[in-house]
């Protein structure tokens, strides 16, 4: 049988080469959301000049796509950081995601549907931190429970092979980092939403809180 890999390790080794080389990468960060980008620039901004990447066209309806995406910029204004941090927004284009669920619309939530949704995000990650000339890319997605760490680093490594970049691989939610997470959310009182983002999971959600009698716990299953 395969070792599983340790990816929290392997961020660590890349960590520490770099701090032996007396160096500062650059890193392009997928954002899915401010509660899971806390944790994340508050441990990386230590070692990394980060560039945070708000890319969810999955993120459904517009107005949660705009309070989600007003949140993470309110987070890198407010938060302090050890390196500076800068922030862009990728274009919202719901209706590639719409294209690409096609077929895969009744995929349980962390199925397929879920894995094509990964892939279009951090693929134009990639393209954009090889174009930009970062040193490493990865995403905040591996912090949430909810998400296989595994298959996110897994898609992460094919699409910085694809497009000539490093991929930092990671596993945020290990050494408390997603209670972190929720620490510095109450902290900065940010939203947390309910539903991962597409229309799907929403609709997942929504028939969740129905069959427990409407309680809304704002756990933050995050995209």
């Amino acid at each position: 049988m395969e070792n599983k890999k340790n990816y929290q390790l392997e961020m660590e080794k890349v960590i520490a080469q770099a701090k032996r080389e007396g160096d500062v990468p650059t890193l392009f960060l997928h954002s899915c959301c401010a509660p899971c980008s806390s944790y994340v620039l508050e441990y990386l901004s230590e070692y990394f000049k980060i560039t945070v990447f708000y890319y969810n066209p999955n993120i459904y309806p517009r107005d949660e796509y705009e309070e989600r995406l007003g949140e993470i910029r309110r987070l890198v204004r407010e938060m302090p950081s050890g390196y500076p941090v800068e922030f862009v927004a990728g274009d919202y284009r719901p209706e590639e995601f719409f294209q690409m669920a096609k077929g895969h619309e009744e995929d349980e939530e962390g199925g397929e549907r879920c894995t094509l949704c990964f892939r279009m995000r951090l693929y134009e990650a990639a393209k954009l931190a090889k174009e930009g000339g970062f040193d490493w890319f990865t995403t905040t997605l591996t912090i949430s429970p909810m998400k296989d760490a595994a298959r996110l680093n897994r898609i992460g490594e094919e699409a910085g092979e694809k497009y000539g970049v490093r991929f930092l691989n990671s596993d945020f939610k290990k050494k408390n980092g997603y209670r972190r997470s929720v620490e510095l959310s109450q902290e900065y009182h940010l939203y947390r939403q309910n539903y991962c983002g597409c229309v799907y999971s929403r609709r997942d959600a929504a028939s969740r809180e129905n069959q427990s009698g409407g309680c809304r716990n704002g756990n933050g299953q995050n995209d």
